[in-house]
């Protein structure tokens, strides 16, 4: 019995811990020839040494398992060793076939109070990050449909987050990251599909060195696995990836404790047209001012009811 992604190769990036670990080993498990990469800093903000031990151990353990995997420990945030890393891939397994970005660190800070430094950090390993990998994997993608006259496989699978859903007040950066990585993911959508590529993202919930605070007061149950584990998200991850994914491009999707939710694209919720040729002030006071009044205090996006999720 074939299993699905037999024959197909995959980087994941952050893999070497949390959700990119079972993520790799998910995508091993289902048959693919996987890189793990991690640059191996042990600070979830990205502070500390370097070491390849978190890749090598992981790749170790999916060979162990009897997969096909090799480590890479660049940086993906840095755009000549993203190259580096699909082209690794590439000159491995013949070709590149599922891409996963999860790379990211975190470093929270009201906005207020946010220095240029935790800014641009968290944008350049999220979100550049993403945008580095794609830009080579669809390179290689591209070149691979010229080459054949015809659409190839391929996978992007981006992973957003709830706080650009719902909100985190004391994560802007983060938040604006993963609402780029949804932007970023639509749009690869778009310019890919032709090739035979789709992209997707999601947004996963799940306890992980990343996430230690946020669901500090949950504690893990006793007995069975726990609500929040990582190996809750990693089947959608390997399901994305697989060919019976084929017609899911351009999607968000919530996962997490065995629910997964697809979201929507933004919706008009309501609609005001002026009486003349343009707005007035006095006409806008007339018809916004009461249409806010009757929504919840400080209610600002439908998705946080839509999925019934609850603010940091």
């Amino acid at each position: 019995m074939s299993l699905p992604l037999e024959g197909l190769s995959a980087i994941v990036t952050g893999a070497g811990r949390g959700l990119g670990r079972v993520e790799a080993l998910e995508l091993a498990r289902l048959g693919a020839a996987v890189v793990v990469n991690d640059y191996g800093q042990p600070g979830r903000d990205g502070s500390g040494e370097a070491s390849a031990a978190p890749a090598e151990e992981v790749a170790a353990e999916i060979r162990a398992a009897g997969g096909t995997a090799l480590a890479h420990t660049g940086d993906v945030a840095d755009f000549q060793q993203a190259g580096a890393l699909v082209e690794l891939a590439v000159a491995e397994f013949g070709k590149l076939d599922i891409l996963v970005n999860n790379a990211g660190i975190l470093r929270d800070r009201m906005v207020f109070s946010m220095a240029e430094e935790e800014w641009d950090s968290v944008i350049r390993v999220h979100l550049k990050g993403h945008f580095n990998t794609i830009r080579f994997a669809a390179a290689h993608w591209r070149e691979r449909s010229k080459a054949v006259g015809g659409a190839v496989y391929g996978r992007v699978v981006n992973t957003s987050s709830e706080a650009f859903l719902a909100g985190s007040a004391g994560q802007p950066n983060y938040a604006a990251a993963k609402g780029g990585i949804v932007g970023l993911t639509t749009s690869t959508a778009l310019a890919l599909a032709k090739y035979g590529v789709t992209a997707n993202a999601i947004c996963p919930r799940a306890r992980t060195r990343m996430t230690e605070d946020v669901f500090a007061g949950l504690d893990r149950p006793e007995d069975g696995l726990d609500p929040l584990a990582p190996e809750h998200v990693a089947p959608l991850v390997g399901y994305l990836a697989s060919p019976a994914a084929a017609r899911i491009n351009g999607q968000l999707l919530v996962v997490h404790g065995g629910m997964v939710a697809v979201v929507e694209r933004p919706r008009v919720a309501v609609k005001f047209d002026s009486k003349q040729e343009t707005f007035t002030y006095d006409e806008l006071d007339a018809l916004l001012t009461p249409h806010y009044a009757e929504l919840p205090e400080g209610e600002t996006f439908g998705a946080v009811e839509v999925l019934g999720l609850k603010r940091a």
